[in-house]
C-alpha cells in the first residue's frame, strides 16, 4: 500500500474534548469535528476514522499532560497512534491565531509532510514506575522546604545549632526535638513544623525502599547492578535512568544520547563564525539533574570505597572496567578544567555529559564495541 492511500489524522487532545482533522488521500478539504474526550472515547473514534478513510489510518497528537492512555487505546482498536515531541513541532512566525481545530489540521498537514518527531512512549509498567520516582523526587522536594520553615523560624529566635557542621542527622534532630518556648504559640507552630519534617522524612524513606524493591526485581535486576557499578550512582538514581529513559538502546549513538539529555552546548553557527553558549536544557530534566548529582562524586581522587566496593559484588568484570575509566576520564576532567579555572558548575556539567558516554557503553555493549565476558 503507497502513501497516496494512507489517510493522516491530527488530534488536539484536552480534558474534555478532542478536535479531530482527517487528511484524505484525494487532498481535498478536510474532515474536521469535535468529539467528548470520555471513557468510550477510543473505540467512537476509531470506527468514523475507520469508516470515513478509504485505507490505511495513522494518527498523531501531542504530548502533554493528558498522558498515552488516548494513543493505547486507540492502538487496541488497531488504529496506529503516535505521540510527538511539541518542543519539535514547527510554528509559522507569522501565525497569531491558535484554536484547537487549526492545531489539530497543522498536525495533520505536518504529518502527511513527515515533519512530526515522535516520542517514545513508555509502557504501562514503565510509566507507573516513573510516576513512583517522580513522587520521591516531590516528596524530597517537600522535605527541603519543610526543613527550610523550621530553621527560619529557629533563626529569628536565635536557635542556632553549633554541636556539628552538618545538620538533619541523628545529633541535629535529637537537639530539635528537646527544644522547648515559653510562648504557647511558638511552641505549637514549633510542634507543626518538627512535625512536617518527621512526615516528609518518613514518606521519603518509604518510597526509597518500594524503589529498592522493584530494582531487585526483573526486568530492572540487572541493568541496574549494572549502573551501580559507578560511582554517585546508587539504587533510587540507578532505578530512575532507567524508569526515565526506558530503553538506552533506542539511542544510536552515546552523541544522541547527550543531546536527549539537554547536556550538549547550544550552537549557532554560520559561514566562518561559530558560536557555542550553555546547553539546551532539552529533553527530561529529571536525568539531567541525577546525572549532574552523579558527576559531583568524581571530583575525587579515583577510589573504591566499601560501600562501592559491596555494589560491585557478582556484577560482570567488563561493567567494572567501564566503570573504572569513568571514574579516570571523570577526574581527569575535573582536574583540567579547575586548572583552566572554569567555573564549578560548568566543569560538572562537562563531567556529566562524558558520564553519558560510559553509561550507553554498559547499557548498548554491542553498538559500543564493548565485548561483554
Amino acid at each position: 500500500m503507497g502513501t497516496d492511500s494512507i489517510t493522516y489524522v491530527g488530534m488536539d487532545v484536552h480534558k474534555r474534548t478532542i478536535a479531530v482533522s482527517m487528511e484524505l488521500p484525494d487532498c481535498g478539504a478536510p474532515l474536521e469535528w469535535q468529539e467528548r474526550n470520555d471513557a468510550g472515547i477510543a473505540r467512537r473514534l476509531a470506527r468514523k476514522l475507520l469508516a470515513k478513510a478509504p485505507g490505511k489510518v495513522t494518527c498523531r497528537y501531542e504530548a502533554g499532560p493528558t498522558g498515552y492512555v488516548l494513543q493505547r487505546r486507540l492502538r487496541a482498536e488497531k488504529v496506529m497512534c503516535h505521540v510527538i515531541a511539541p518542543s519539535l513541532t514547527p510554528i509559522q512566525p507569522g501565525s497569531k491565531v491558535k484554536t484547537a481545530r487549526r492545531d489539530a489540521r497543522k498536525l495533520a498537514q505536518l504529518l502527511r509532510a513527515g515533519l512530526l518527531t515522535e516520542v517514545h512512549p513508555p509502557s504501562e509498567e514503565q510509566e507507573s514506575l516513573r510516576d513512583l520516582c517522580r513522587c520521591r523526587e516531590d516528596v524530597r522536594d517537600d522535605l527541603l522546604r519543610a526543613r527550610h520553615r523550621l530553621g527560619t523560624f529557629l533563626l529569628r529566635r536565635h536557635c542556632i545549632y553549633t554541636q556539628t557542621k552538618t545538620r538533619w542527622g541523628t545529633r541535629h534532630m535529637a537537639w530539635l526535638r528537646q527544644l522547648r518556648f515559653e510562648d504557647p504559640a511558638a511552641q505549637a507552630t514549633f510542634d507543626s513544623y518538627l512535625l512536617t519534617v518527621d512526615q516528609h522524612g518518613e514518606r521519603k524513606l518509604q518510597l526509597e525502599q518500594q524503589i529498592g524493591e522493584f530494582g531487585r526485581q526483573e526486568p530492572y535486576r540487572e541493568p541496574v547492578g549494572w549502573l551501580r557499578c559507578f560511582r554517585g550512582i546508587d539504587m533510587v538514581t540507578a532505578v530512575s535512568l532507567l524508569a526515565e529513559v526506558h530503553d538506552f538502546s533506542r539511542f544510536p549513538s552515546a552523541r544522541a544520547l547527550m543531546a536527549y539529555f539537554g547536556l550538549v552546548p547550544r550552537e549557532s553557527s554560520s559561514g566562518e563564525k561559530e558560536r557555542r553558549g550553555p546547553i539546551t536544557k532539552a529533553g527530561n530534566a529529571h536525568v539531567r539533574r541525577y546525572l549532574v548529582e552523579a558527576a559531583w562524586h568524581n571530583r575525587s581522587r579515583p577510589a573504591v570505597g566499601l560501600p562501592l566496593r559491596r555494589r560491585r559484588e557478582g556484577q560482570p568484570a567488563w561493567v567494572i572496567s567501564i566503570a573504572d575509566r569513568a571514574q579516570e576520564r571523570l577526574y581527569r576532567r575535573w582536574r583540567r578544567m579547575t586548572f583552566r579555572g572554569k567555573p564549578t558548575q560548568k566543569t560538572v556539567v562537562a563531567m556529566a555529559r562524558e558520564l553519558v558516554g560510559y553509561l550507553w557503553a554498559v547499557m548498548c555493549p554491542e553498538r559500543a564495541g564493548v565485548v561483554p565476558q
